[in-house]
């Protein structure tokens, strides 16, 4: 009999063990409080402050609630490892520049990109208490890949994040050259190999991969840095009507500048670089270009002598054939005078996005330079949740996931970080077990659903298909499922299946009767109980008490100072209006 007590308690701490399990693999919902405490708050993880770090621990803390950067950071890793290392070995330099080979090396190596990934892998463990990482780790790669050390006094949120941003873009681009450049060495070696299977007494010249065409190079599309956009501005003058070339600027984040008021709102700022802007006194080179002609003609008009006027005709018509092609690049051999004398114009500048990223980071510039001074600006900028961008036939959608703020005075003050809780795939979802190919529930009187391994001659599933719903398992249908009436030609089994749902239908309607009116009799007591002065109280009851209320998983959000961490809602993160610096918009697909 001990034997056996004791094969009992074994076998319910091993069933209890696999319970808590199953609870935190599926369901990470639910987690522990510091103290030990059961509880339904959950927690994350926080990072320590341990030398002036809240610049570096926010914007880690913002970019870890970024589901469009971790997939890209899952995407870029993973193509590094399974691709053949030999692509990423061959030094390949960007065109126009010459950078060290260390640097170039350390780009198309990814250290960046891999150091980000683990911090923020670390940064969505799910804790089933109270837990604080270092972010020395990640700070170290960066020293790593730049050869220099960060310092830690006092450091701008903004900075640190252009920093990372930046190196992200570079490194992206610097592995797609040396794919590219693989790519055309192939084809380069498949030409070579041709020419010489055609002609082998003839000595061949490879051409070298630099010299091949990218349009000889089979297309495959690539998903960029989530974070890089592109704009372009152009200048129209309102004397001559001349519009110069649209010039095209990259940018991973968007700094938009305060104005000195009180209050504002983000579209406000937004108008401050992307709405047509008049500007006086500028120097139109068309103009100037129209300048010049008009002062040869004239002085041609009054001169005598032939030589002058065939010159000054030679002049006219080259400029007037800049003028008709590029009045930018005016002919080098005829003087144009002083450009201090250049008319002055009357010009409207109109900047638009033209690439929208998948990830729009905001900086708002609080920065007021004074004479001697430098003061930080406290108007209040309101921020939607919800950002259009664009116009009617190109307008995006940008979903508010992360906010990082400041408090204190412009040299000093502390940062904190906000990120919506959303759980992006593969986490817990309603379908997990009811909709996959993979798991599957079965009706058992038991509440644990049982795991079905798949058949080994079963085809692959792919992720859509997986998302995807089928017809429900569960042994408990929803009201909605049942069918009305039974249709002619149905089978008998069917038929009964559907009377039986009938009779689950009546009987979960006479409960829902008896539960409506054991609450109507409660809350009549209840009534009656609070009109009276005197006479017993009824005891409570407990079906009257009334259900907790849970949140919106769209409400949640986390509020991260540094190792301190605790929820907040949408209202609070909307309400830091004063405080708020750096704003993280993901492009909403809904």
């Amino acid at each position: 009999m001990p034997e056996r007590a004791g094969s009992v308690v074994s076998y319910a701490a091993g069933a209890s063990l696999a319970a808590v399990a199953l609870i935190y693999v599926f369901g990470p919902t639910f987690t522990l409080d510091a103290d030990g405490s059961s509880s339904k708050k959950k927690t994350i993880v926080g990072l320590r402050n341990q030398a002036n770090d809240c610049f570096i621990n926010s914007v880690l803390q913002a970019l870890a609630g970024l589901g469009d950067l971790r997939i890209y950071l899952i995407r870029e890793t993973h193509r590094r490892r399974i691709e053949n290392p030999s692509v990423y070995a061959t030094i390949v330099q960007p065109d126009g520049q010459e950078m060290p080979a260390w640097k170039i090396q350390g780009m198309q190596d990814g250290l960046v990109t891999q150091g980000l990934k683990d911090m923020l892998d670390a940064l969505n463990e799910r804790p089933i208490s109270k837990k604080a990482i270092s972010p020395f780790p990640f700070v170290r790669v960066l020293e790593t890949a730049f050869k220099q050390r960060i310092s830690r006094q006092q450091q701008d949120a903004q900075e640190f994040l252009q920093i990372v941003a930046d190196r992200l873009k570079d490194e992206y681009h610097a592995a797609q050259r040396a794919r590219l450049f693989s790519k055309k060495a192939a084809v380069a070696g498949v030409a070579a190999a041709a020419d010489a299977d055609d002609d082998e007494s003839t000595t061949q010249t490879t051409t070298p991969p630099s010299e091949i065409s990218d349009s000889d190079v089979p297309f495959e599309f690539e998903d960029g840095f989530p974070m890089e956009g592109k704009y372009e501005s152009h200048i129209k003058c309102q004397t001559c009507g001349y519009t110069t070339k649209p010039r095209e600027e990259t940018f991973c984040t968007l700094t938009l500048n305060v104005p000195q008021v009180n209050s504002t709102s983000l579209t406000s700022c937004f108008d401050g670089i992307f709405k047509t802007e008049f500007i006086d006194d500028f120097k139109c080179e068309n103009c100037r270009l129209l300048q010049t002609v008009e002062h040869l003609e004239h002085e041609a008009a009054k001169s005598t002598s032939d030589a002058f006027k065939h010159r000054a005709q030679e002049s006219i018509a080259k400029l007037k054939r800049a003028i008709q092609m590029d009045p930018e690049c005016p002919p080098a051999d005829i003087d144009l005078g002083d450009i201090r004398y250049a008319p002055k114009r009357r010009i409207a500048k109109t900047t638009r996005m033209t690439t929208f990223p998948k990830i729009l980071a905001i900086h708002l510039s609080r920065s007021i330079y004074g004479v001697g001074m430098t003061q930080k600006n406290l108007a209040k900028v309101t921020f939607p949740e919800q950002l259009p961008l664009g116009g009617l036939a190109d307008q995006r959608k940008y979903k508010l996931l992360g906010v990082v703020t400041h408090r204190g005075g412009h040299n000093s003050g502390h940062y904190e970080a906000f990120r919506r809780q959303n759980l992006p795939l593969p986490f817990p979802n309603a379908n997990t077990f009811q909709q996959s190919g993979v798991y599957s529930k079965t009706p058992t009187p038991i509440s644990t659903p049982e795991i079905a391994a798949r058949q080994p001659d079963s085809s692959t599933i792919s992720t859509p298909e997986l998302l995807a719903s089928s017809t429900p398992t569960s042994s408990t249908p929803s009201l909605e499922s049942i069918p009305k009436s039974v249709p002619i030609g149905t089978s008998a089994a069917a038929a009964s299946s559907t009377s039986s749902l009938k009779v689950k239908d009546a009987e979960t309607s006479s409960l829902r009767s008896v539960a409506a009116s054991t609450k109507s009799a409660l809350s009549k007591l209840a009534k009656g109980d609070a009109g009276s002065i005197k006479g017993p109280r009824t005891p409570p009851n407990p079906l009257a008490k009334r259900p907790r209320r849970t949140k919106v998983a769209a409400d949640r959000w986390w509020r991260v100072s540094d190792e301190r961490v605790r929820e907040a809602k949408t209202s609070e993160v909307l309400g830091m209006q004063k405080e708020v610096y750096l704003l993280f918009y993901e492009l909403d697909r809904s």
